[in-house]
């Protein structure tokens, strides 16, 4: 990482596993946005050792990157979670948080800066660790029942054309025309596909249910996110589960 090492700094955190872990081990790179309203709040909160957070990699607002962990140790930025058959993704992944205020506190657009970060360190890791492009998630993806982040205004599709995590590839006037469009299949085959593609679709309610919706919307759909399971839904997970 020659040319990220340069410009990144360190501030350790506490919050980690004492025993390292092998580097075959990490499979996983989770995005998260730290929904607080500035740099310095986060960081505070990520350094901590009361707090009991903490990640791999910072982005500030500005585009600059801050080591907390060595990728070598397990840091706890996922917390309970779930992807396919892997859960308490912690151990074999490495998390990145970005500055965003969040959903709760002006969520605003990732800025052209921290998107440049984004695939620079990406790209450093997907390559250090041969990470498959599935396994690159957000924090929401894992665990769709607690979390938003980084949420509909994450770049994933710009971000898939840099060969950073996957999108669908249909057309966006064939998906606009099916948008809001009753999907006259039983819901159940759309969570049967969104369970083979990852998402852990275990709920106990409707709210919980409208919850995993609103996660696939935001990582897939971000024009509308309103938890309800329409045509052009049904469409682009059919795209991605072969």
């Amino acid at each position: 990482m020659p040319n990220i090492v340069e410009k990144m700094s360190t501030n350790y955190s506490p919050n980690f596993e004492l025993k390292p872990r092998s580097k075959k081990s990490i499979k996983y790179l989770i995005f998260h946005y730290t929904g607080m309203k500035h740099d310095r709040s986060a960081i505070k909160k990520l350094t901590n050792e009361k707090s009991k957070v903490s990640c791999h990699y910072y982005v500030t607002k500005i585009g600059n990157i801050i080591k907390l962990v060595p990728d070598i140790y397990i840091s706890w930025h996922a917390g309970k979670s779930k992807w396919k058959k892997d859960e308490m993704l912690n151990v074999n992944s490495i998390g990145v948080e970005i500055s965003n205020p969040g959903h709760q506190f002006g969520y605003r657009q990732f800025n052209k800066k921290q998107i440049n970060c984004i695939i620079k360190i990406s790209k450093s890791l997907i390559k250090k660790y041969r990470i498959k492009k599935q396994n690159i998630l957000g924090h929401s993806d894992i665990s769709p029942l607690r979390k938003k982040d980084p949420g509909e205004k994450f770049p994933w599709k710009f971000l898939a054309k840099k060969k950073i995590g996957i999108w669908h590839k249909l057309k966006p006037n064939e998906c606009k025309k099916l948008r809001g469009k009753k999907l006259e299949l039983k819901q159940k085959f759309f969570l049967v596909k969104l369970s083979k593609f990852g998402y852990d679709i275990n709920y106990s309610n409707l709210a919980d249910l409208k919850k995993i919706v609103k996660s696939f919307q935001r990582r897939f759909r971000p024009e509308l996110v309103d938890g309800i399971i329409d045509k052009e839904c049904f469409k682009i997970i059919k795209s991605l589960v072969l």
